[in-house]
This record gives structure tokens, sequence and C-alpha cells, in this order.
């Protein structure tokens, strides 16, 4: 059987988000769910009702995650994670080390220094490690990644983002609102797709952050309000409202020396306009492929890993940047210092960070 397509697959955490990669999967002839880990009774039916619906038989569930590893590593070639963002780093970690291959939902970890952790291990293992952006994976992404490296479009000078989602409401009582573990609110979760979208297509570091976030008065941050100058010194600025009428939605631009690039945070989108032209034009891409189809060819060796650790590592840093810049009352955070920055709890997770003197 072709190497691509047979592999064997364990899941941790059988959400909404999960079952959508439950059924790419079990779309896709060669590979088998072996065993899930879920604790809710609700979403493992759910999941049970998916395999039900194509006649095969549910596979054994374990909702204790490291009693789950113990028993069925052996069986699987990789894990695919879909859990509260704090459990991340810690079950990705306990994978890599079970020498299993890693499907790791947004956003990788909670801070830089567990991402510098997770590619430490990823290195020691020799294992991959992908982190389920869906704009980064899609073939716009890749294409968008390509024009912006090629230089054909000049020199980054300024980047735009926005999301918004009738967030605040639709997640009300579920964990996305408990901070112990979301460890953020509208702009980790589905705002974690710009900042992913924004750090990977830029291609390089934030030297300085200043940020605002305001909670509406509910337990995590509804909206923000992020602006950051690149190493290169392009300028730029990113917007997320969890209050948003019903909707959700994305529009994230890159003006260059030579073109404006706009696509969206899911890469369902790719516009072009060069200079010379007077609108923007849909850039065309060969074909659509799933989170799944991509680590297939990663698996197979057809593609390099389009989303390493090393582009969780750019963003992790920047989410420190953004806490600090916002527990702060919208300081301008400088990144790359070595001289640690307390706040009220104490140390800051990311000690290469400084605040600037007001």
């Amino acid at each position: 059987m072709d190497r691509s397509t047979a592999a064997r697959v364990g899941f941790i955490g059988l959400g909404m988000m999960a079952r959508g990669h439950v059924r790419d999967i079990l779309d896709q002839a060669g590979s088998r769910v072996v065993a899930i880990c879920e604790p809710s009774e609700a979403a493992s039916a759910a999941a049970a009702a998916m395999f039900g619906e194509r006649g095969l038989e549910v596979p054994p569930n374990d909702p204790d995650w490291r009693r789950w590893l113990a028993t069925y590593a052996r069986d699987l070639d990789v894990v695919i994670i879909v859990t509260p963002h704090v459990l991340h780093f810690e079950q990705a970690t306990a994978c890599l080390e079970a020498g299993l291959d890693v499907i790791l939902e947004k956003p990788m970890t909670m801070t830089a220094a567990e991402a510098e952790a997770l590619m430490a291990t990823r290195d020691r293992t020799g294992r991959t490690l992908m982190v389920a952006f869906q704009g980064t994976l899609s073939p716009r992404g890749g294409e968008a990644r390509r024009l912006l490296r090629s230089g054909d479009l000049g020199t980054i000078l300024n980047i735009s983002a926005v999301v918004w989602q009738d967030w605040a409401t639709n997640t009300a009582g579920t964990w996305r609102q408990q901070p112990d573990a979301s460890g953020g609110g509208f702009l980790f979760d589905t705002g974690a797709h710009m900042l992913n979208t924004v750090t990977d297509l830029a291609g390089e570091d934030f030297t300085e952050v200043a940020a605002w976030q305001e909670d509406d008065g509910y337990p995590v941050d509804i909206r923000s309000v992020v602006m950051g100058r690149l190493a290169s010194g392009a300028l730029v600025t990113m917007n997320a409202c969890g209050r948003a009428i019903p909707s959700c939605n994305s529009d994230v631009r890159f003006f260059t020396t030579r073109a404006i690039l706009r696509t969206g945070i899911y890469g369902e989108l790719l516009e072009l306009q060069r200079v010379g032209r007077t609108r923007l034009r849909t850039v065309p891409v060969e074909s659509e492929t799933s989170v799944w189809g991509t680590y297939l060819d990663v698996r197979a060796g057809k593609l390099p890993n389009p989303n390493p650790p090393e582009v969780g590592l750019r963003m992790a840093r920047l989410w420190d940047a953004i806490r600090l810049s916002a527990g702060t009352g919208g300081a301008v955070v400088t990144l790359g210092s070595a001289v640690p920055i307390r706040s009220a709890d104490g140390v800051l997770p990311n000690p290469s960070l400084t605040v600037a003197a007001s």
C-alpha cells in the first residue's frame, strides 16, 4: 500500500473541529482511525455516528489520554490533537516521545518557551510535527508565501489584517471562555489564524509590538488591536472583533513596493493587484486540499512540511509580546532583549521581552 495513504490514526479530542478531520480521513482510501480519546459522551457519540453512517466499526475510546497513549501508541503512526489550548504542549510532547507524528490544532503552544521545548522534542525524536492552520497549509497560502518570498512583488511595506466573528455569544459557556483552559479569548482562538497568517507570510520576526484588549465583561478578551514593526521595518496592524453581527470573515492585505496581495486567514481567497493594474485579480491555484491531505503528502515525502513548529514559534513570540503589552496598558514591547520583565503574576514566560519606558 502507498505509504502516503497507509496511516494509522489516533485522535485525542473529538469535538466539532476534530470530527472535520475524521471526515477527511474516512473519505481518503487507505488510512484508518485506530483509537480515540474523548471524555465527553456527547462528542464521542457524534463521532461514533460518523463511523456508523459508513458501516465502519467504531474505534475504541479511552477518555484518559495518558493511559490511551500507553495502550495504543504501538498501533499508531500519527496522532491528531484537538483539545483545549493549555493541553497542547504536554500532549504533543508525549506523542512525539512515543515515536508518533503529530498534527496539532492551533494554537501550537501557550508560550514561546513551550514552542522552543516542543521543537527540541521534534528534533530529538525525528518525528513530523505539523500545526493545523488551514491557511498556511492551503494551496493559496503556499502560493501567497511563494509570491512574497520571490522578490517579484518587491519588499513588504505595510500589512493590514482584520478578523471578525460573533464569537462571544457562540462560545459562551464553553472552555474557550475559560482562561485556564484557553489561555486567551477571541484573539487566541479564531484570531490565532490571523496571527499565524501574518507571521507566516511575512516570514520574519516582530521587533516591536503594542496591543490593547477589551473583555466587554466576558472572562476573556473579546476585542483586540495590535500594532507592530517587523525586523525589516514593515508596519503591521491587526484588528480582531469577537462581537460582530452573526458572521465569520477576514481580510489580510500585504502592501508591497510593486503590488497589493489580499488573502484570508483560512486560505479561502488569494488576490493580487500589480503595479499598473486598476483592481485586484484572483490568483488561480491548481488544486484544493485539506489538512489531512497535506499531511499525507508530507508523510510520503512529496512536500516539505508547510507549517512546522518554527512557524508556531514565531507566532508564540508575538503572542507573548501581545499579552505583555495589553497587560501594561498598551506599552510598546521590544522583542529580542535578554532582560526578564515582571508582571503582577510574576516573571513572564518569555524573558526576551522589554517594555519601553513611559
